[in-house]
């Protein structure tokens, strides 16, 4: 398992243009959970009002959800593994 940062790990997420990656990270009520995720899609609002916040300025990733089939945020600051391509990253 190779080992990469926090940076490297949004680099490999945007370069993958929208194909299915997995990652596990710890939650705010401290679990662990698997995520298996996409970019590219795009969120709109069903009432029309913009984020009350910039995702970037926090270090979130706002991707969808392929299990859930819903929009949630990848937090970097928790992140601990990263698949994509059947290459595994551990988050140092």
């Amino acid at each position: 398992m190779n080992t990469i940062t926090t940076d490297k790990a949004k680099e490999l997420i945007k370069e993958t243009n929208g194909k299915i990656f997995s990652s596990t990270f710890i939650k705010k009520d401290n679990t662990i959970r698997t995520l298996t995720a996409r970019t590219g899609k795009r969120y709109k609002s069903k009432t029309g009002r913009n984020a009350p916040y910039k995702a970037k300025e926090f270090n979130l990733l706002p991707v969808y959800d392929m299990k859930i089939k819903a929009f949630r945020m990848l937090n970097f600051n928790t992140l601990l593994t990263l698949t994509i391509d059947k290459t595994n990253y551990k988050i140092k």
